[in-house]
């Protein structure tokens, strides 16, 4: 007899708790799951360039991360960076090391892969901040989608009245895989307009390329004293956070 009732006990109480189980459940108010960061580098030494963030990278690469990013000898830091962006490389981060040894250039590539890099430029012996010492550096390029891919400045005199006194801008070199290149522009053509509108210096005519980022605008250009026109559907507007 007191076993059954010590049973019935026992049950009436888990039953009593699974009640109250049940019903926290339903009064708990909504929590909203947080959104989960993702992982940063296993390399503590990383610098992210400001605004380069895994995203921005993702959404404007030109092409898939390689298997393993190019590894390059770099001379001077500001003169390649410039040399890269003209090619379509955008510095997206730094790595630096105290020591500059294999286990620096290993630790280095695997942040590169990592992060998604195209190319890895290197700099050995680099001075440390105010140190006395020499140590490595790395800096990551990843190729985007170019917003044009050219260069343009503005006419001189003489190729204004060469054209009859309009304004415009000149192109220049022109990057292979970009917008200006897959509209067959080339290095000497006169853009005169943009949707019609007058370009009236360079200035201007990269407001209206940045007013129009990821849609196709008509060019009306002069080609060796041809007038036609040419549609370059415009890359998506890079962060300016680096030049």
């Amino acid at each position: 007899m007191h076993t059954i009732l010590r049973t019935t006990f026992v049950l009436a109480l888990l039953g009593g708790m699974s009640g109250c189980v049940t019903r926290s459940v339903v009064i708990e108010p909504h929590v909203e799951p947080q959104p989960v960061a993702p992982d940063e580098p296993a390399d503590p030494h990383y610098e992210p360039v400001a605004g380069r963030t895994a995203g921005i990278i993702a959404a404007l690469r030109a092409e898939p991360a390689p298997v393993r990013p190019q590894l390059v000898e770099g001379t001077r830091v500001l003169a390649d960076r410039q040399a890269q962006g003209a090619q379509g490389y955008a510095h997206v981060g730094d790595s630096r090391y105290a020591a500059d040894d294999a286990t620096a250039v290993d630790k280095a590539m695997a942040t590169a892969t990592k992060i998604g890099a195209d190319r890895m430029l290197v700099y050995r012996a680099q001075k440390i901040g105010d140190s006395a010492e020499r140590g490595f550096l790395a800096a990551y390029y990843v190729r985007f989608k170019l917003l044009f891919g050219a260069t343009f400045r503005n006419l001189t005199s003489a190729e204004r009245d060469a054209l009859g006194g309009v304004s415009g801008v000149r192109i220049g070199s022109v990057i292979d895989a970009t917008p200006a290149s897959q509209a067959n522009l080339i290095a000497g053509d006169f853009v005169l307009a943009v949707n019609g509108k007058p370009v009236v210096d360079r200035a201007g005519f990269q407001e209206s390329l940045k007013n129009a980022a990821g849609t196709a605008v008509t060019l009306n250009l002069r080609r060796n004293d041809v007038s036609m026109e040419r549609v370059v559907r415009l890359g998506a507007m890079p962060p300016t956070a680096d030049p």
